[in-house]
């Protein structure tokens, strides 16, 4: 057919200044560039890995052309585009059935045509690709989002790191297929009722990859082709302590022990912001953390991991300021003045203007986990809480970053990718395998990266709650299996208040069913400054009645850490999220498809939180395909059911397969 060829495996079409290509990438799978450049880039800053080989096929006809990669197939015909001649429309295909999965929309004149580049400077170009909407269809994943759906059809998403907002450009649709917008520019994917359009605001070309399955296929296809999460350390499967901030290591050591002397598991415990003596000095101020190997050996010796919050800032009175600027390993402006963020600093009365480390820069990364090496590993200290990264920038000019790899309107949505590749890199150079990172954001690809990544500085509310259910099924959906929250909301819990006292039981219950079970917040109190500390925010912090029920809730989940762990295997082996909405196990079932408040965590086990302030029971539905026994009474029900369960305060309703045993009761 005109203007098409097969070279290297790849099929190519070119008119009128236009390159499509198109090839088979990894198991089912296909990848698709499209540029008005000179020609297809290799080598850009990304997600996807070298695929495996497949047994591809590449057929040339006289109407169409197809390509065959195992489940997927394309097919691309070249259809009248009015004054613009033609063009090549992709139809993608379940390649054993011939359904269709997703097609462009058609381009015809006057309409907009399917892929759309319009030159913005340099060799960038404003790209969109619009595609074609499916009555009924359901879109998942996208990273996290705080907009409270599951289901984000109709949602028009931000493609923006901003805090507590994480961008995944990873969609998995009910229609069996997965598309990563393989695109770290600033952009927006519109989800509507007439198409679906992704747009990049700067970028070289269009690139995006696809996979055809079922939901574990694709999140099988997905894992291979961006990189597998590795095993879970043991130890992170447990308690993990924080609050906004402990201020010494005198008060963060007297937590520990008091965990111990009360016989309560701990596995991590966190030393949050303003610990060093000037934000990019990536050390222990020494006035206030004496002898940070010396508190490392302690909790060592607890068996209590130590994570530190490094943050990517850099302030103008830091020791490594000088050096980083003269050696070009700062982001910097396209215009204006230099520092993208200003901040507080110790021992500074008035916000200082504050840089960000080149994260984009190979030399960058290695000078930062020097100093990261030197001021915290040498102590004993191998957890990291990666904070502020998206990077947070103020105003959110992205197109005035200048990074080491080009502007930022094309290439921000990496950063928190390469920061953790910052700490992945160190690690590994030191011989460390079984680490973790805890990420404030993400971007495709980071689960590779040994990074967790939790849902940002939300409120302290029973609706941010319900939301973060919906956000944490959906980034597992996105290929990061480690995911956690703040066990009772960042902002605004007063630990006196009935209303947060009930909600942290609810929380705690909650979090137990997450891949990773994590305190932390800024609790208030008489101490209001929220640079300095916060009130008290450990478990036995909020009452008696509460403290019963959390201390029953912190051995439960030691009881199902065998099972935690089982579920970190299945995620490093295929891509499994650990918890996952009902339908990823029950697609048959149309009713699970509706359901955005339960899920399965893991097989075995439904869960199903109880979201509102003086709920003491709340419905729950029982999926068809398998019978059910209630885990606290030991009632068989069967599936295909709504049921009223009780949920007293001390109780979150939890219902295991028929014939599956969990150790829920102590």
């Amino acid at each position: 057919m005109q203007g098409f060829r097969v070279q290297d495996g790849k099929l190519i079409w070119e008119r009128d200044h236009e390159t499509v290509q198109v090839e088979p990438w990894g198991r089912d799978s296909l990848r698709v560039r499209a540029t008005l450049g000179p020609q297809v880039q290799d080598g850009l800053p990304g997600a996807l890995l070298e695929p495996t080989a497949t047994e591809a096929q590449i057929e040339i006809g006289e109407e169409q052309v197809i390509v065959r990669n195992g489940a997927i197939a394309a097919r691309v015909c070249l259809e009248p585009d009015g004054l613009r001649g033609v063009s090549a429309r992709m139809h993608f295909l379940d390649a054993a059935t011939g359904n269709e999965l997703l097609a462009e929309v058609p381009s015809y004149f006057p309409r907009p045509s399917a892929r759309q580049f319009k030159p913005v400077g340099g060799d960038l170009f404003h790209v969109e690709a619009r595609f074609e909407a499916y009555e009924g269809e359901r879109l998942y994943g996208l990273g996290q989002h705080q907009h409270g759906r599951l289901d984000q059809k109709g949602c028009v998403i931000d493609l923006f790191q901003t805090n507590s907002e994480v961008c995944i450009p990873f969609l998995v649709s009910s229609r069996g297929y997965g598309l990563l917008w393989h695109n770290p520019a600033i952009g927006r994917v519109e989800l509507g009722q007439t198409q679906t359009r992704w747009v990049a605001e700067a970028a070289p070309q269009m690139d995006y990859w696809i996979t055809a399955g079922d939901l574990p296929k694709v999140a099988a296809n997905y894992a291979d082709a961006t990189g597998h999460a590795p095993l879970l350390p043991e130890w992170a499967a447990g308690f993990w302590q924080c609050k906004l901030r402990y201020r010494t290591q005198d008060e963060l050591l007297s937590v520990a022990r008091e965990y111990k002397r009360r016989g309560l598991p701990l596995s991590v415990i966190v030393v949050d912001f303003f610990h060093w003596s000037k934000s990019g000095d990536w050390q222990f101020d020494p006035a206030c953390w004496p002898d940070p190997a010396g508190m490392a050996r302690e909790l060592k010796e607890m068996g209590v991991e130590v994570m530190v919050s490094v943050w990517p800032t850099v302030s103008l009175h830091s020791r490594n300021y000088g050096e980083m600027r003269r050696r070009g390993l700062l982001a910097r402006t396209e215009r204006g003045v230099a520092a993208l963020k200003s901040f507080r600093e110790i021992g500074v009365e008035d916000p200082v203007y504050v840089h960000f480390y080149d994260a984009t820069h190979p030399e960058a990364r290695r000078f930062v986990w020097e100093q990261v090496r030197q001021g915290y590993y040498r102590h004993g200290i191998k957890t990291w809480w990666l904070d502020a990264c998206e990077p947070e920038l103020d105003p959110r000019d992205a197109d005035n970053v200048r990074f080491h790899l080009g502007n930022g309107q094309a290439l921000m949505n990496i950063y928190p990718l390469m920061n953790a590749q910052t700490f992945y890199e160190g690690m590994r150079a030191e011989g460390e395998e079984a680490f973790v990172s805890l990420s404030r954001s993400a971007w495709a690809g980071i689960q590779c990266y040994s990074t967790a990544v939790w849902s940002g500085d939300i409120q302290s509310t029973f609706e941010a709650l319900q939301v973060q259910v919906r956000a944490g099924l959906n980034i597992g959906l996105s290929g990061v299996p480690w995911w956690t929250t703040d066990i009772g909301g960042f902002f605004g819990g007063d630990v006196n208040a009935p209303y947060f006292r009930e909600l942290i039981v609810r929380w705690f219950q909650y979090g137990v069913f997450c891949p990773l079970f994590r305190l932390h917040g800024f609790r208030l109190s008489d101490e209001t400054d929220w640079w300095d500390t916060g009130g008290p925010n450990e478990a036995w912090s909020f009452g008696e009645e509460a403290y019963g029920i959390i201390r029953e809730l912190l051995f439960l989940r030691e009881r199902l850490r065998p099972y935690v762990m089982e579920l970190m295997r299945r995620a490093h082996e295929d891509g499994t999220p650990p918890m996952r909405p009902l339908f990823y196990d029950f697609p048959a079932d149309a009713a699970c498809w509706e359901i955005e408040d339960q899920f399965m965590f893991g097989p075995d086990l439904l869960v199903a939180p109880v979201l509102f302030d003086g709920a003491r029971s709340r419905r729950v539905y029982l999926p068809a395909g398998s019978d059910w026994r209630d885990a606290w009474t030991d009632e068989d029900l069967a599936g295909g059911q709504w049921i009223e369960a009780d949920a007293p305060l001390e109780r979150i309703p939890l219902y295991l397969r028929a014939g599956k045993t969990l150790p829920i009761r102590a």
